[in-house]
């Protein structure tokens, strides 16, 4: 006989599904995080996961998150692109200082807005 206390952690599948999209952009974050460690690759990992699951997040609070990371990877890439392709005159290296300010900017502001329940352009 099943115990009448027992409770499923979250029988509501709309919900159910909002937390896993929650844990999805939690992963980007952390990817985008450690590409400065892996050369970048973990980034494009959690691009490629932006992109396949944007239609799961179509219209819900986290859409906005997805929007911020994947125009945080390309940007970050534009960016750095440039800031290599100059370092050879000085400017590149500031192009890159700059850049990877601004994109652990983006990746805490976003993560702290994700904490939040908020859109990271409202936070």
């Amino acid at each position: 006989m099943a115990d009448p206390e027992f409770r499923p952690a979250n029988p509501d599948p709309i919900t159910r599904r909002s937390d896993a999209a929650r844990n999805l952009a939690v992963t980007v974050y952390i990817l985008q995080a450690l590409s400065f460690f892996l050369g970048g690759i973990s980034g494009l990992v959690g691009v490629i996961i932006n992109y396949v699951k944007m239609e799961d997040v179509r219209g819900s609070w986290i859409e906005p998150h997805f929007r911020w990371q994947i125009r945080t990877f390309w940007i970050g890439l534009l960016w750095t692109v440039i800031g290599v392709v100059t370092t050879f005159i000085i400017v590149g290296w500031f192009i890159l200082l700059g850049i990877a300010i601004w994109i652990i900017y983006r990746i805490v502001k976003g993560a702290l807005a994700l904490n939040d329940g908020k859109a990271p352009e409202d936070a």
